[in-house]
């Protein structure tokens, strides 16, 4: 038999191959989630909106005092600047996602896959920047002296670059698989276009890529270098140890707390889709997921303001930023200014009869104080916040029933 009459008997014999034997003729249950997509809707728009206007100030701040007064004469501030790119990123998609939840996908395919590796490659690369800061200052603090010749600008580039490549490798699977699709007259943004088993392999990668490369390797990064970190600072003669041991504490703290939830719940989720019951519709991980998810967005948003201000030096950047605008800090920020360094000249204070360009009164100068010790106080409040929403995503876990 030549080829030609191969394909006409192929075409015009019956091409049939079903086996009755194997047709089950029992439904599929389909978990409903339209409770779930509804506590979205009603939460995640306003808490995305506000992290992204968070985000907007606090790292364009950041970014100020940064091209105003430090420059990238440092290892630790290009890193910085590293951070605030990456956590810009990630907060220029939460917009989309916000008007996403609260109605459909109306942006089309190509901001779709867009937005999606935006989300991605900015999440992952904050949490490595966070990661290779502590790494720099274990280098800075406990190796100080056999460290100097390794830290320099060429280290701090090609660390940063590695990070930038390590981050886009690791989101390539949503600039593939993130597509529109139209279900029940609405558009999502969602990983389609290939078979479900194919789509829920690759799931199941993400999310144990999550929890050990973005969290399991740089939390145990972090506790080491920061306990060392910590023994080297008891060792020694410093006069403010106690603080320095302190705000040590603070970051691994609030690193734990809004970290540790999020990727408990991914790894939970992982070995539900690997073990567990294909037809387990229950909500509480999907709840879970949203409150927890959460705070992993907002320490992303915040942590270069968090992690900067912590520092006396940035303090005082403000304060010289915000003297242009109110002149009855100038005489503040410049007392704090002659404290920075041991090794900076005396200022020189005139005297004259005439009268001070800005001369305040008591209550001017207790609102000056005041003002002075603002953005310390809301640094130390916004880990009192961290803790309370931690305590009330607990409840709010205990309290949601099975669905």
């Amino acid at each position: 038999m030549d080829y030609s009459e191969y394909l006409d008997s192929f075409f015009n014999e019956s091409n049939d191959t079903t086996d009755e034997g194997h047709v089950v003729s029992e439904e599929v249950a389909l978990c409903k989630k339209s409770d779930v997509l509804q506590f979205g809707a009603a939460f995640l728009p306003a808490f995305y909106y506000t992290s992204f206007l968070l985000s907007l100030v606090g790292n364009g701040l950041v970014l100020c005092i940064i091209y105003k007064y430090e420059k990238l004469s440092t290892v630790n501030n290009i890193f910085l600047l590293n951070l605030v790119i990456s956590d810009l990123i990630f907060a220029s998609s939460l917009p989309f996602w916000a008007v996403y939840h609260k109605s459909e996908w109306i942006f089309g395919r190509g901001l779709c896959k867009l937005v999606g590796s935006c989300y991605s490659i900015g999440f992952n690369s904050s949490i490595l920047f966070l990661t290779l800061m502590t790494f720099d200052r274990y280098l800075a603090v406990v190796h100080a002296i056999s460290a100097v010749q390794s830290r320099r600008m060429t280290y701090a580039f090609a660390s940063s670059a590695t990070i930038w490549v390590l981050s886009i490798l690791a989101s390539i699977k949503d600039i593939v698989f993130y597509d529109v699709m139209t279900v029940e007259d609405r558009l999502l943004c969602e990983m389609t276009g290939y078979h479900q088993s194919f789509l829920t392999h690759w799931e199941l990668i993400g999310y144990y890529q999550q929890f050990f490369l973005f969290f399991l390797v740089p939390l145990v990064i972090v506790l080491y270098c920061y306990i060392r970190i910590t023994i080297r600072i008891m060792f020694t003669r410093m006069a403010e140890k106690c603080r320095a041991v302190r705000l040590i504490f603070i970051i691994v703290f609030t690193f734990f707390i809004c970290w540790t939830p999020y990727n408990v719940v991914i790894l939970l989720k992982a070995f539900k889709t690997s073990f567990g019951e294909q037809n387990d519709c229950s909500n509480t991980l999907d709840y879970a997921l949203y409150i927890t998810r959460n705070f992993a967005y907002l320490y992303c948003c915040i942590c270069p303001v968090f992690y900067t201000f912590l520092g006396k030096k940035f303090q005082n950047h403000f304060l010289k930023l915000l003297s242009k605008r109110i002149p009855c800090l100038k005489i503040n920020a410049a007392l704090l200014s002659t404290t920075r360094t041991t090794n900076q000249k005396p200022v020189a204070i005139q005297t004259s009869s005439k009268r001070p360009e800005y001369q305040c009164g008591i209550g001017c100068s207790i609102s000056c104080v005041a003002a002075s010790r603002v953005f310390v106080w809301c640094a130390r409040a916004c880990v009192h916040v961290r803790v309370y929403l931690a305590q009330m995503s607990i409840l709010v876990l205990i309290l949601i029933p099975e669905a």
